[in-house]
């Protein structure tokens, strides 16, 4: 598995004997490379958009679907959605065994995010300057109340997308148990505490959705009890990485040698799989 550890940053594009011509296709290379791995992540979250746009449509009664499609779509993406995906063709599944899973998760993303929010406004950020604009379209109790229903309805559409007919019926029933876990009293809501720090709660809402959300794309797509593990390790890591790198966006220093340590850990867990087929979500962490 050495194939799996390659990364550009080992290419020593400066030797001497390399030929101008060489280096400029690997220049092109390196940038074909980056910009398709960014239309991969591009694309799992269109087609998850175009599924949460189908299964909330803005309908009667306009009072609860309006609120609810907004909220749903006013959260900032989230990659461990995506990364349900991408775990899912990782061990050898197709993008529609996991789509509704990873919508599903955004939704859990989405309800948290609107409950973390709920009292928040510009002028209450810790850093107004950096941190994205908060607005509210509705009111707090319209927002609670929707809030409070969009984790049901996440698990909806996932009893729904059950086959009768089909075998995917156990399969979906551990992503909702792993959903739950991860949403539940052990997972993203015990964070909001009112004694916990923000900081705080946002790390452990990364670490704790994106190991949900590759373990889930890992069983979607019939990977085994240790590729669901390593993988379930693999997005923890990922999330932990994402909420430090948000951190050292406000508090410069310190944490790089951490970022990176984390880095090789999260690569370590994909060096049990095919080589040729770790290249896009690795580019979680290498990103």
């Amino acid at each position: 598995m050495a194939g799996a550890r390659l990364s550009l940053t080992g290419t020593n594009l400066s030797r001497p004997f390399t030929s101008p011509a060489r280096s400029a296709y690997l220049r092109r290379t390196i940038v074909s490379g980056v910009a398709q791995n960014l239309s991969y992540w591009d694309s799992i979250h269109s087609d998850i958009d175009s599924h949460l746009k189908k299964a909330i449509p803005i309908r009667e009664p306009i009072s609860v679907f309006e609120p609810m499609h907004h909220l749903t779509f006013a959260a900032p993406k989230t990659t461990a959605s995506a990364l349900c995906v991408a775990a899912c063709e990782l061990v050898g599944g197709n993008r529609e065994d996991a789509i509704v899973a990873a919508s599903a998760i955004h939704l859990m993303h989405a309800a948290i995010y609107t409950h973390d929010h709920l009292m928040l406004t510009n002028s209450l950020q810790s850093d107004p300057e950096t941190e994205p604009k908060i607005s509210h379209k509705f009111g707090p109790n319209v927002e609670l109340l929707t809030g409070d229903g969009i984790l049901p309805f996440g698990f909806e559409l996932l009893a729904r997308s059950m086959d009768p007919a089909g075998d995917n019926s156990d399969d979906i029933l551990k992503v909702i148990i792993e959903i739950t876990r991860a949403v539940g009293s052990q997972g993203m809501v015990a964070g909001q505490d009112s004694d916990v720090e923000f900081d705080q709660l946002s790390s452990q809402t990364r670490r704790c959705l994106h190991g949900c959300g590759a373990a889930c794309g890992a069983i979607l797509g019939g990977g085994s009890h240790d590729e669901i593990e390593r993988l379930r390790r693999y997005g923890s890591i990922a999330g932990k990485i994402q909420g430090l790198l948000n951190e050292m966006d406000r508090n410069e220093g310190g944490k790089g040698q951490l970022a990176e340590k984390w880095r090789a850990l999260a690569l370590e867990e994909l060096e049990y799989f095919d080589s040729k087929r770790i290249e896009q979500i690795s580019t979680l962490v290498r990103a």
